[in-house]
């Protein structure tokens, strides 16, 4: 049986993923919250392999917001946990596997062990030309824009920058993702059709594919399923179609 993303699709460069519902499906089996931020761990093995299999060339995932620091103080140490664990145990493995990891956003709120482990994943596998897999943590689009905003005004006024020569592309690049594509596709599962605060000014075309499946449950199946839907799409980037 031919899969839903074969020889003839037009595979995404950019590929962008809000991991979003494993506090549902936990609730769903009467488990705790972490029973299922630990099962999404596996679903982003899943989608890894996936996405290196179908040949995306960069990988994007929303792992925690800004605003997630904002729930039960026990939960965020459970996460904080997994977080770490994940970096101690599977930073070898990607980099042999040749894929680079780089992490985006506020990483001030960190513990000093785990910024450590980031450093290290993100020097350890700088050099790997494979899948680019970055993972958003502490990460939120407004605080992006403005943290872009910050540091371009205080250029301008050190005048190490003219204001008028300000446009999208110099403000792209004061931007954490500078040195990423914007998203070709954008995937949200367990039915929520929001972006909640990620990559709002990278977003601006891309296409958008919301999955009924929670995360834990989310792999290649998904993913094939989603790049079928958006080589369904016609990306005019506001023009008129051919």
């Amino acid at each position: 049986m031919a899969s839903d993303a074969d020889e003839t699709s037009l595979v995404p460069q950019h590929v962008a993923i809000i991991m979003d519902g494993n506090g549902r499906w936990a609730r769903a089996r009467g488990l705790p919250r972490t029973a299922g931020h630990k099962k999404g761990a596996e679903a982003v093995q899943r989608t890894l392999e996936a996405a290196r299999d179908l040949g995306v060339r960069y990988l994007t995932l929303f792992g925690f917001s800004s605003e997630n620091w904002n729930r039960p103080e026990g939960e965020v140490f459970d996460l904080m946990g997994l977080l770490r664990r994940y970096l101690q145990s599977e930073t070898s493995a990607l980099h042999h596997k040749n894929i680079r990891i780089r992490v985006v956003g506020d990483r001030s709120r960190f513990s000093d062990d785990i910024v450590s482990l980031i450093t290290n994943a993100e020097k350890m596998t700088a050099g790997n030309d494979g899948l680019n897999l970055t993972a958003a943590l502490s990460y939120g689009g407004r605080q992006d824009i403005t943290t872009a905003a910050r540091t371009i005004a205080a250029k301008a006024v050190a005048g190490e920058l003219d204001p008028d020569s300000i446009d999208e592309d110099i403000f792209g690049q004061h931007l954490w993702t500078h040195d990423l594509p914007d998203p070709d596709l954008l995937i949200r599962t367990s039915n929520e059709q929001r972006i909640s605060n990620f990559l709002l000014w990278q977003c601006a075309y891309s296409e958008l594919v919301f999955s009924d499946v929670y995360w834990p449950e989310f792999g290649r199946e998904g993913l094939e399923q989603a790049i079928a839907e958006y080589n369904r799409r016609d990306r005019r980037f506001g023009a008129i179609a051919s």
